[in-house]
């Protein structure tokens, strides 16, 4: 059977090679046409007519006698026409003498030129091999590599802060990821065996009627529920820590002012009064992430409240910040329990539900966009948030519709 040979496609050159070629080419190109150039002014200052004997005979240096004129070399004489064919012999060899050395001059500075480029495009291109040696470090295991380039502000320099700040993005991504799965697989562990016990008990009951198989029902019901929930809250964290969404200017006031108006059936239900003192506060980011921060302020600002308890909720701007602040009565905290609420599922009532993920995605969404957030407990009881996020200027005013508008309370 015959053999198929199986053509290989050479290598490209690399970026080095190809400078070192570009650099010798370069190089060779003008030295050729400097070199040019100064053959055809030597040739020509060579031939002229009289050049140089004229401008000695005017500088009075021309020499006479025996040597200016001999006898026997007058004009038109065997002499004279020797003599010319002896200076043009030797006009014609300097010119091929300093042609050859032109030429071999250049041919060893194309060569130096070459080394040369070889060696500056090496050091040149260093720190690409750096970006490329961190790039092929890199994994999901090891995204702390950094490649930390030194050197001038330059394109290679920018290139290399691109790629660290992509590194801290997919950084922050993937610890998200796993956050995620850690938390959903560690949370969801209890509600799955409690209806897989629900399920058991309901099978091994032979005389089971239904009434049994409705309770069985309705638990798991309550629990898939729960399980929802459960899974949102996760979501809502994983893309708040993510959060690289769009970036546009919002107002906390009027995101606040929505908030209190969707959750105020809530407050009455578990009889508590809701204050707000909301003066504009613009700010940029996203304003799904945005509202759903205070909305979580709002809602553990009541679950964990007392009956016939208060909540206060205000925002400012100033300083080139935009401050909001939820501040809620209840039970007296300890302080060092309050600064631990941010963490995941970290609560302190665990009867008043939940799954104590708000505040952590409050602090989420507050790193996500470049804020700061303070909890502390005040000594009366309850519980104060406050977050400052970099303002903004406020948009030019719209025309509100004639309908259609919403009122904010």
């Amino acid at each position: 059977m015959r053999q198929r040979r199986v053509w290989m496609r050479p290598p490209a050159p690399t970026i080095r090679l190809r400078l070192t070629a570009l650099y010798g080419l370069v190089f060779l190109v003008t030295g050729a046409v400097l070199l040019t150039i100064g053959y055809e002014l030597v040739y020509h200052n060579l031939n002229g007519s009289g050049t140089y004997r004229n401008e000695l005979r005017r500088l009075g240096l021309a020499p006479s006698g025996f040597f200016g004129r001999p006898p026997g070399f007058g004009p038109g004489s065997a002499g004279a026409r020797f003599a010319n064919a002896i200076r043009a012999q030797l006009r014609a060899d300097a010119l091929h003498r300093l042609l050859v050395e032109y030429a071999v001059a250049l041919g060893a500075m194309t060569i130096v030129s070459v080394v040369a480029g070889w060696l500056l495009a090496g050091r040149a291109l260093r720190p690409l091999r750096a970006i490329t040696a961190t790039a092929r470090r890199v994994s999901g295991e090891n995204l702390g590599e950094r490649i930390g380039l030194k050197g001038p502000a330059d394109e290679l320099k920018e290139l290399a802060d691109t790629f660290d700040r992509m590194l801290v993005r997919l950084d922050g991504a993937f610890a998200s990821q796993r956050h995620f799965v850690a938390n959903a697989s560690h949370e969801l562990r209890t509600p799955l065996a409690i209806m897989r016990t629900e399920v058991d008990v309901s099978l091994a009951d032979p005389d089971a009627g239904v009434d049994d198989l409705r309770h069985m029902g309705d638990a798991v019901r309550e629990t898939v529920d729960r399980c929802e929930r459960l899974i949102e809250g996760l979501l809502m964290l994983a893309r708040s820590e993510g959060a690289n969404g769009r970036e546009v200017p919002a107002d906390l006031a009027a995101l606040a002012a929505d908030c209190i108006t969707d959750l105020r059936a809530r407050a009455e239900e578990a009889h508590v009064e809701v204050r707000d003192d909301l003066l504009p506060a613009w700010t940029s980011g996203e304003p799904a992430l945005l509202e759903r921060m205070i909305a979580n302020l709002i809602d553990n600002g009541i679950r964990y409240n007392e009956p016939g308890g208060w909540l206060r909720v205000c925002t400012r701007s100033e300083d080139g910040w935009v401050r909001v602040t939820v501040a809620n009565g209840g039970a007296r905290i300890d302080p060092l329990d309050a600064t631990s609420l941010t963490e995941p599922f970290r609560r302190l009532d665990r009867g008043a539900g939940g799954f104590g993920l708000g505040l952590s995605i409050v602090r989420s969404v507050v790193d996500a966009h470049a804020g700061r957030l303070e909890v502390s407990a005040p000594q009366e009881g309850g519980l104060t948030v406050q977050i400052e996020l970099p303002a903004v200027s406020a948009p030019p005013a719209r025309p509100i519709p004639k309908s259609g508008a919403r009122a904010l309370t």
